[in-house]
């Protein structure tokens, strides 16, 4: 109702009055509403209904209220995967720990109990990485940089429509009648011959559908298998550079390349296992792509999966399949003369019944084979459908099982492993090595060293990690060491095996100080950094400190910083400092270094004879 002489809309505040008497109820009083009111549910609401306006009122920020109605609907046991998940966002919803209360503390530490997962979904993926989450947020040094569990892609569900099972039903129950009725007309007219004729084609026919049906579905796997495995690599589509596929087909690529079998040929090998990469690859990018996982933290799975595949080369079962989906002979041959039994004692079963009442067997052999033929091919496709899925659920959980093995064992492998200020540590000490070993080839005392200086760059196509905000660690180095003598600079390079502290491919350098031209650092667009020690002679000494597109930064990095670490840690700006002032002044800044070395720290003074 409008107010006397109002229009129904003003230019001021609108304004809204009810009355409610007697058993008037009222839901909800507003001046203005748009659409339909749905973060509210009525007192005779489900549980699931609560929980879904829970959820709405979540995506809307209002997370007290979700909070309530979310809870309200575990109370009453309606609990998924999907529940836990947004019931630990809802407790967790703006607001950081420590403004939780005690019971709502306590009811977090509890949550694994009373809200248990079932299987392996999405939602449990997002329950566990929370409560992995919750579990490292009271530790200060905890790494929550985790190992991506192994996932194994769904099968198919079982597609059978409902004609299908119409066709299935109406036809057998039609030619079981049928045959009854077959039946009953020899065992009327005393046809022994042919009742067991009848007898014999049912027995058949059991038999021969029983091994037929099994001989169907391993041949068809098999054709399936195969099919898969065969892919040409024609067939390849690349994905786009920079993303998820394109980095996933660049690990299995690198992986099937190194991880060539004993004995064979690299180009038979790549060849002939084109079609399991190009299948394990989709696999892999089909399951992880809208988990946001970057590839880094799965390169170990990639890795199983390759070395599984090269072991079973190996050892002669990499094509096992093809046995195992092969049909036994006794299962053929049980099929074959299941299916001439049935035929021919179906035959002289309807020739018995036609001969005691012709019409009424006709009608009844007609029905048989008609019914009996959509009834078969209906059974046919529901059997085979559910052996379909029934054989990929029992691949799945056996790959599900061995990736969660390999997991196991590589988390064992990393409970172990050294921290960032170890291996800055393990390194200082190889430089230590390193600057001694230049020392006794030169056959150079440490007090005829003016200055020293190392550049660590990664050697050429090494695996690498870091901390958020930390440098890069390489598995192998290239380490340039220069020692500042006053007979000019002294220049060691080699490769460092980090992993086993030794040093190969010694190359060594003399040069005068006139001899240094120009030192410099060239930063290209891709964020490549490069060293260069030009000579006056010409000649050229070039390493690239930080490699192009290395910076795969953590939400919240600054490229600039982890840049900054990694050219601080390879000792860089303290190289360039040492180098530039050769350059630029030549003997003279020995020279000036000599001075300033003799005002730091003057020689001692000859004592005053006593009286």
């Amino acid at each position: 109702m409008m107010p006397p002489g109002g229009t129904g809309m003003s230019t001021g505040m609108n304004t809204g009055m009810n009355f409610a008497a007697d058993s008037a109820h009222v839901d909800v009083q507003a001046t203005v509403v748009h659409g339909g009111i749905h973060y509210t549910v009525s007192p005779g609401s489900s549980p699931q209904e609560k929980f879904e306006a829970g959820v709405r009122n979540l995506e809307s920020d209002m997370a007290g209220r979700a909070r309530q109605l979310i809870d309200e609907a575990v109370v009453s046991r309606y609990i998924t995967n999907q529940v836990c998940f947004y019931w630990l966002l809802a407790m967790l919803s703006g607001r950081t720990r420590h403004e939780l209360s005690e019971e709502e503390t306590a009811r977090l530490r509890d949550s694994e109990r009373f809200l248990p997962l079932t299987g392996d979904d999405s939602w449990a993926h997002g329950v566990r990485i929370i409560r992995r989450l919750l579990e490292s947020a009271g530790k200060s040094d905890a790494d929550i940089r985790v190992l991506a569990g192994p996932r194994v892609r769904e099968p198919t569900p079982v597609a059978i429509t409902g004609s299908t099972w119409a066709q299935a039903v109406t036809g057998t129950v039609v030619s079981v009648a049928a045959a009854a009725h077959i039946g009953y007309l020899l065992l009327q007219n005393g046809q022994v011959p042919s009742l067991l004729a009848y007898l014999l084609s049912v027995v058949g026919g059991y038999f021969g559908a029983r091994d037929g049906v099994e001989w169907r579905f391993r041949s068809g796997r098999r054709r399936a298998k195969d099919l898969e495995y065969a892919m040409a690599t024609h067939r390849r589509i690349t994905a786009p550079p920079g993303g998820f596929a394109w980095k996933v087909d660049q690990r299995f690529d690198y992986y099937f390349a190194k991880y060539v079998p004993r004995g064979a040929d690299r180009e038979v090998w790549l060849t002939r296992t084109a079609g399991i990469r190009r299948s394990m690859r989709d696999e892999v990018v089909d399951v992880y792509r809208e988990t946001r996982i970057p590839v880094e933290k799965i390169n170990w799975l990639i890795r199983h999966r390759v070395g599984d595949v090269r072991k079973r080369w190996e050892n002669g079962t990499l094509w096992n399949y093809r046995q195992e989906l092969g049909t036994p002979w006794r299962a053929k041959g049980t099929a074959v003369l299941g299916a001439l039994a049935f035929a021919a004692g179906g035959v002289w079963a309807a020739s018995g019944a036609v001969q005691a009442d012709p019409w009424s067997a006709i009608r009844s052999v007609a029905l048989v084979v008609a019914a009996g033929w959509i009834a078969a091919h209906a059974w046919l496709r529901i059997i085979l459908e559910r052996r379909r899925h029934a054989a990929d659920e029992s691949e799945r959980a056996e790959l599900l099982a061995d990736g969660h093995a390999a997991s196991a064992r590589w988390r064992e492998r990393l409970a172990d492993k050294p921290e960032d200020r170890e291996m800055a540590a393990w390194l200082d000490y190889d430089r230590k090595v390193l600057l001694n070993l230049a020392l006794e080839h030169y056959r150079l005392k440490m007090s005829e060293i003016i200055a020293y200086a190392f550049i660590e760059t990664p050697s050429r196509s090494t695996d690498r990690a870091r901390l958020q905000g930390g440098p890069w660690r390489y598995r192998k180095y290239r380490l340039l060491t220069f020692l500042i003598t006053a007979d000019g600079v002294r220049q060691l390079t080699v490769r460092l095996d980090f992993e086993d502290g030794t040093f190969h491919d010694r190359h060594r350098m003399n040069y005068r100080f006139e001899a240094v031209a120009a030192v410099h650092v060239t930063h290209a667009d891709d964020d490549e950094r490069t060293f260069e020690l030009a000579l006056v002679d010409g000649q050229k000494i070039s390493v690239k400190v930080i490699e192009p597109g290395t910076e795969e930064l953590q939400q919240g990095e600054d490229p600039g910083t982890v840049s900054e670490a990694t050219l601080d840690a390879a000792g860089l700006h303290h190289t360039l400092h040492v180098l530039e002032g050769i350059a630029a002044e030549g003997k003279a800044w020995m020279n000036r270094g000599d001075a300033r070395s003799e005002k730091r720290w003057p020689p001692p003074q000859d004592e005053e004879p006593g009286p």
